[in-house]
């Protein structure tokens, strides 16, 4: 146990940086513009050491499990990270598009930037790269549905009846992640898996085998790295408001900070599994995690506007809609083969540099 809490190096890091951040907040808001975005800056780094660690016991418990169970685990952590971010910066300053930008830009991040610097990297590796495409059909199909219900349609519907809308929102995304749930660790299982060939390996010898994992500790230090994350952005949400305020960034900023907090982690998973010639880890990720965050995000949020009594402004822009729909065309035609390849992974690439240039644009 000793040993355990020794590698949580970043885990204490970021649990000082809570305790100090709380006595230093009336400092850090009251210093000056400069100030408060360095110790805006400052917390973000922390709650991406918290999120990393998260993230590995995460990994860990994923890796006990196996799949589809261990990628579930993993984007779960991932979304349980961004919802309680979101929140708490929502009940701090509500802004009427944060949990609108924050979802789409974890869709492009997800979908464009993860899987396509996954498959780009992989492929230059290891050529083409083998998966099974029943789980990426599965998963591109409830992601356009789930973002046509929750983020389009709503741009139709009457100002006067938003709490009946929201209210069916909660409901469909309900329904729709039960079913997920049951396909992916029911008999539907096999869509999510992926049998790769058996490589012949050297038996370790019995002391260097890698030591077994305490499940016990990492569900505890899990749970404790959201709740120091949870504190940590209390006052970061704060801090990079007045930091941010005057400077002409575009408000989308803020959404893609979250989104990059909470993908961090999965970038390195993804990136990990795709030069090990493992892409179904990296398609269970990339797209679980777009679905996870829509279908997961929008009844919580929603719900805290129906308690609220303030409505979000849940409806993409144009520029938004035409790229997640050329997101998911582009993914719906590279991925209906079971075969990836690095000229796939450069065209989702592309399509993530698009979705930064126009975020720089305030497009």
């Amino acid at each position: 146990m000793l040993t355990s809490l020794k590698q949580e190096k970043f885990m204490w890091l970021a649990l000082i940086a809570a305790i100090a951040a709380y006595p230093l907040e009336h400092w850090m808001l009251h210093s000056g513009q400069m100030i408060a975005l360095l110790g805006g800056l400052a917390l973000i780094a922390f709650i991406v050491m918290a999120s990393m660690r998260v993230a590995h016991h995460a990994e860990q418990l994923a890796e006990k499990v196996g799949d589809p169970y261990g990628t579930m685990i993993l984007t779960l952590a991932a979304v349980l990270v961004e919802v309680v971010i979101l929140a708490i910066m929502m009940s701090n300053e509500p802004s009427p598009t944060l949990v609108r930008d924050t979802i789409y830009s974890a869709v492009m991040l997800d979908i464009n930037g993860i899987l396509g610097l996954a498959a780009l990297m992989g492929g230059i590796k290891h050529g083409e790269q083998s998966y099974n495409d029943d789980s990426a059909r599965s998963y591109s199909v409830m992601i356009l549905t789930a973002m046509g219900v929750s983020m389009v349609v709503p741009e139709f519907i009457p100002e006067a009846d938003w709490k009946i809308y929201s209210a069916f929102t909660i409901g469909a995304m309900v329904l729709l992640y039960t079913l997920f749930l049951r396909m992916q660790v029911g008999p539907h299982s096999y869509f999510f898996s992926y049998s790769y060939p058996e490589k012949r390996r050297k038996k370790q010898p019995e002391e260097q085998q890698e030591p077994s994992i305490n499940l016990a500790f990492s569900i505890g230090t899990l749970v404790f790295g959201v709740i120091v994350i949870g504190a940590l952005a209390e006052v970061m949400s704060k801090t990079l408001d007045l930091g941010l305020e005057g400077t002409g960034a575009p408000p989308v900023i803020t959404a893609i900070v979250v989104a990059a907090i909470s993908a961090a982690p999965e970038i390195l998973t993804a990136l990990r599994a795709a030069l090990a010639n493992r892409m179904q880890s990296v398609v269970n990720i990339a797209l679980g995690a777009s679905l996870s965050t829509v279908i997961l995000t929008v009844p919580v949020m929603e719900a805290m506007a129906l308690y609220t009594g303030q409505p979000f402004q849940m409806a993409m822009t144009p520029v938004q809609t035409v790229m997640v729909l050329i997101t998911l065309v582009v993914s719906a035609i590279n991925l209906n083969d079971g075969e990836t390849n690095a000229i796939e992974g450069m065209t989702h690439f592309v399509l993530f540099a698009t979705f930064i240039m126009l975020s720089l644009l305030g497009v």
